[in-house]
């Protein structure tokens, strides 16, 4: 899906004019009837937009402009305020919110983003990468943008989206309507800068690539060139960035637990018995995943769903079998009619599915939901017809099931059309949106606050407002490991708090799964965001021997004491931005060194996780300077700046706590119903003298500095476990955390 544009033809803005200026918005003429509208959208954050004037008219914005709106950005208006000057030598404006600057240059028209009197992001000019370049095409509302940004030699990139390599994306080209690109549209550096293209049209991510190896091209195939950028560190872009488009639903406390995923072709009574033999083996579960086809689809000739008759002959009394067993059911369905259905016909009649450029259906190649057969889309930008695919799952829901999931990242031809407008390349970005907010609303829509998961594969814009991303297919080998762990990572650079890694593959060759690896891959599925096993045989526990499911069933012990923590982090990714698994660029970009250990991550802000994704029986970890870390296997401190092979059995997996946080522990668990709502922790362990609140679940624990020790609320009850050197006193509710004497 190349790019509609050739530099040959590109017309770069040369110089602009002031035309009005505001605290929240300046306007400048950019000559041939093209504005510049520059705002001061949010402390740290820059919004650019050209295009025609006529764009940029004060009238109210038509039903379909909402609507994409409204899928891309949470927070619409302006809410800082700037300053704007003239630059020294009289060739453009600087435009001042507190620390953070942005400069206007003009002959040719660039720009430059200082954070502190630093200049962080500035505009590339070169025969390659013109600042800003303007190729307007035959249609009234259409063009393609460039734009380029200098890159220095060495700088890294992250975000863009989901990849199996390396997590920096320099000299990579990201597109990001094609399906097979994983992408998602933040761009940022450990430098200190973000950026973000405000559009559901295609945008091409060149990333220091050949010719333009110095520059960060943006190629913008729509009517105005929209850009956010962001100044400050990492965190605080994500933190912007996922305010502006919106943060995660709240999930379930059940999700948290481990789940299952169903065989192909097992019924539902076959499944229910492995649940039973994982209770008898004391392997906690909390959610199983039925497998494709699609669970439900409409009747024959009516728009009612009917389940699946021949696997779920009673689909209610399905669900309460599970539902005894205290698992609860994710199943899918697809928003495809099938051809050969009549109601195909009717609904081709009445332009309720997506269509060619004649008025007929676009009929799509069979998938593994539809069972292989052809379908048409049901064109979910029509109001009525996303109303009435939220219902019907929200009657399924009503009846029993506890999450609705669908992967609809469909490559949807350029030449199909929806009813609101829109034409392949959007329809790409926008469809598996529609259809995961759609089942979002009919699980979530009538709990205040929203609550709930809808499990899925597919990424697209603003992806992180709506849970439950589950990770990719994978090999089952020491290099599909390593591959589940950097989606997840990329997925997180990018904003997607969490990803669910299944535990191996069962559509994947099982010789390579040996119990060394299995348990590898459990233990770090333990210490993440959540894991699915896979119903398969070969993939569970017991498959491995008697040693290798009793170290199972310690680690997934230490998986549902974690469940407050993870829990908490999540909840905090809602106040944040920050993922659950945070990349070591993400969470140390002052340490260069850091960034080169792409496998290790922080869960959560206590926790620094360094995988064992090869054979045997040591790890190389590097512990990021700044801070001191607690070995919780065997309570050794260790200075931050330093690198370490470690010792690493079976029963051991090397996690390091973050000098002065704590890490809140629930019980041991089979199933989250255990839980005492009321009492959800069991523990508390100290990493050094506590500074920091703990990230924890429905419990308020507050730390207080006095006079060398710390004073900390909300451990009533509670077990205690003080690092080395540190003394614990109870004074009714309070406890006194001192240096040992």
């Amino acid at each position: 899906m190349p790019p509609k544009f050739d530099f040959a033809h590109t017309t770069q803005l040369d110089n602009v004019e002031l035309l009005t200026s505001r605290p929240s918005r300046i306007d400048f003429d950019a000559g041939d009837g093209l504005h510049l509208v520059v705002e001061a959208h949010a402390p740290g954050v820059f919004r650019l937009r050209c295009g025609e004037a006529n764009q940029f008219n004060d009238d109210k914005p038509g039903a379909r402009a909402r609507a994409v709106a409204e899928m891309l950005l949470a927070r619409q208006e302006a809410v800082s305020e700037a300053a704007i000057a003239p630059r020294e030598g009289g060739d453009g404006w600087r435009i001042t919110q507190g620390d953070v600057s942005l400069e206007i240059q003009t002959s040719p028209v660039r720009v430059a983003l200082y954070r502190n009197e630093e200049r962080v992001f500035e505009s590339e000019v070169s025969a390659h990468a013109p600042a800003f370049g303007h190729n307007a095409l035959d249609q009234a509302d259409d063009a393609v943008w460039t734009a380029g940004f200098a890159l220095a030699a060495g700088e890294r990139v992250f975000g863009l989206g989901e990849t199996p390599g390396d997590l920096n994306r320099r000299e990579e080209s990201v597109v990001s309507d094609d399906p097979e690109h994983r992408a998602l549209p933040l761009a940022w550096s450990p430098r200190g800068w973000g950026v973000y293209v405000n559009t559901m049209r295609r945008v091409e991510h060149s990333v220091g690539v050949a010719p333009a190896d110095s520059a960060y091209v943006l190629t913008v195939d729509d009517a105005v060139l929209d850009l956010f950028l962001f100044a400050g560190e990492p965190s605080e872009i994500l933190n912007q960035y996922t305010a502006l488009t919106g943060r995660a639903g709240q999930p379930v406390l059940w999700a948290m637990g481990a789940w299952l995923q169903q065989a192909a072709g097992e019924m539902p009574t076959q499944t229910v018995a492995l649940v039973a033999r994982m209770r008898e083996n004391q392997i906690p579960v909390d959610a199983v995943t039925l497998a494709q086809p699609a669970a439900w689809g409409f009747q024959a000739d009516k728009t009612v769903f009917e389940w699946d008759a021949q696997r779920f002959p009673d689909a209610k009394q399905m669900l309460a079998l599970f539902h005894k067993h205290n698992v609860h059911v994710a199943a899918s369905g697809f928003p495809g009619v099938i051809k050969t259905s009549p109601l195909f016909e009717e609904l081709e009649d009445r332009g309720w599915l997506l269509a060619k450029d004649d008025g007929s259906a676009q009929v799509f190649d069979g998938n593994a939901a539809t069972s292989g057969q052809p379908y048409g889309l049901l064109d979910l930008t029509y109001r009525d017809i996303y109303n009435l695919w939220v219902e019907r799952h929200r009657q399924l829901v009503e009846d029993g099931l506890d999450a609705p999931a669908c992967d609809a990242q469909i490559a949807i031809p350029d030449g199909v059309t929806a009813r609101n407008g829109e034409t392949g390349p959007a329809l790409r970005s926008m469809y598996p949106l529609l259809v995961r907010r759609a089942l979002f609303d009919a699980v979530a829509g009538l709990k205040v606050p929203p609550e709930g998961v809808v499990p899925s594969t597919d990424l697209f814009p603003a992806a992180q407002r709506l849970p439950w991303q589950v990770g990719p297919q994978v090999e089952n080998t020491w290099d599909g490991l390593r591959h589940t762990l950097r989606t997840s990572l990329s997925i997180g650079a990018s904003g997607v708090p969490v990803q669910v890694h299944g535990i191996g593959s069962a559509t994947r060759d099982r010789s390579g799964m040996t119990a060394e690896l299995y348990l590898r891959w459990l233990t770090a599925g333990v210490f993440s965001a959540n894991f699915s096993f896979q119903g398969v045989e070969g993939l569970m526990p017991w498959d491995f021997g008697d040693e290798t499911l009793a170290h199972a069933k310690t680690w997934l012990q230490w998986r549902y004491r974690l469940v407050p923590y993870v829990l908490g982090a999540i909840e905090d990714s809602a106040r944040t931005g920050l993922p659950v698994q945070r990349s070591m660029a993400l969470s140390f970009p002052n340490d260069p060194h850091a960034h080169e250990w792409d496998l290790q991550y922080l869960l959560g802000p206590a926790l620094l996780v360094a995988p064992v994704t090869e054979p045997g029986n040591q790890v190389r970890v590097y512990l990021p300077k700044g801070e001191a870390w607690w070995d919780l296997n065997t309570g050794h401190r260790y200075e931050g700046g330093t690198t370490w092979t470690i010792d690493c059995e079976l029963g051991q997996f090397p996690v390091f706590g973050r000098e002065g946080h704590m890490l809140c522990l629930g019980p041991a668990a089979q199933h989250t119903g255990e839980f005492n709502s009321a009492r959800i922790l069991d523990e508390v362990w100290m990493f050094g003298m506590p500074v920091h609140n703990p990230v924890v679940m429905r419990n308020k624990i507050r730390v207080m500095q006095m006079q060398g020790s710390s004073y900390i609320k909300g451990l009533e009850g509670l077990r205690i476990s003080p690092s080395e050197g540190l003394e614990v006193k109870r004074r009714g509710a309070e406890v006194r955390i001192s240096r040992a004497r």
